[in-house]
């Protein structure tokens, strides 16, 4: 990968495209993924992924999209065949063209969009048509660490609304997201309320934990894990080997009846990063 570029793995691995460093993924529709810069907009890109039961289906679609619209047409972006074709609107007085791309592999239809002020170049958008790529249905699935996804931000923001929620509950105390909560998480792990088995609450209580090295570590970020078929949240610190999956960190010593010790883990990462900053 490029070191302007940022990677984008779909959930369930069905696909994989590279985008511009400086872009964020953003909340959408169920069905699609949104990229935009958020800092200097240069159009919106968006990508949607169909599994069709015959092998043909990506070929179908095309060709379907080909022979019914108007204005369609074959071109060729990077090494995919594409059906192409655009549209201009106006939006509180602007002007916009939104370019459509129908691609795909084998049973896998792509439909991406790239909307930009009307004139403006579409080669962005193009640049991630021409990275992406499909996975076919007997190559395993990838194994990589990616920027965040919206889908595990999602996961970790309702994960830590609810330990968040617990610990206030419990011990009437305010909660900073700072080291010095980490006893104030450690007594509510602690006072038996919550069951061995309960596999949510525990992994939540992870996920605050995790909120807590990010706050106080200044280069520890969340990424989005695949490996295989599992795809979770973890931590990472800059672009270095130290990396933390804080809600296996608790659930795994919880499911295997042992105590986990919240400060002694803080400590541990911490001396992990400050070795690596002394290099």
């Amino acid at each position: 990968m490029e070191k302007n570029k940022r990677t984008y793995i779909s959930p369930g691995a069905w696909f994989l495209l590279e985008y511009p460093s400086d872009w964020r993924e953003f909340e959408d529709t169920e069905e699609s993924f949104l990229f935009y810069n958020p800092d200097k907009w240069t159009g919106n890109f968006r990508i949607s992924a169909y599994r069709g039961e015959r092998r043909d289906y990506a070929k179908a679609c095309m060709e379907d999209e080909l022979s019914h619209t108007r204005g369609a047409k074959l071109v060729q972006v990077g090494r995919w065949k594409c059906v192409y074709l655009s549209e201009s609107f106006q939006e509180n007085g602007t002007w916009y063209t939104s370019h459509f791309w129908i691609t795909g592999l084998d049973a896998v239809s792509i439909e991406c969009s790239f909307t930009v002020a009307k004139g403006e170049s579409i080669r962005v958008g193009e640049e991630i048509i021409a990275s992406l790529k499909v996975r076919k249905a007997d190559e395993k699935p990838w194994k990589a660490v990616i920027p965040v996804r919206v889908l595990e931000i999602n996961t970790i923001n309702e994960a830590y609304d609810w330990a968040v929620s617990a610990i206030k509950k419990q011990l009437a105390k305010d909660f900073t997201g700072t080291e010095a909560d980490i006893g104030n998480i450690q007594k509510v792990m602690d006072s038996g309320l919550f069951k061995p088995g309960q596999r949510q609450v525990w992994e939540s209580f992870g996920i605050v934990f995790g909120t807590i090295l990010v706050n106080e570590m200044d280069g520890m970020d969340w990424v989005t894990v695949i490996d295989g078929k599992q795809e979770y949240p973890a931590l990472r610190f800059s672009d270095t080997n130290v990396m933390v999956c804080p809600t296996r960190l608790v659930w795994d010593k919880v499911k295997n009846g042992e105590v986990c010790r919240l400060k002694d883990e803080y400590l541990r990462v911490r001396g992990e990063v400050e070795k690596v900053l002394s290099i």
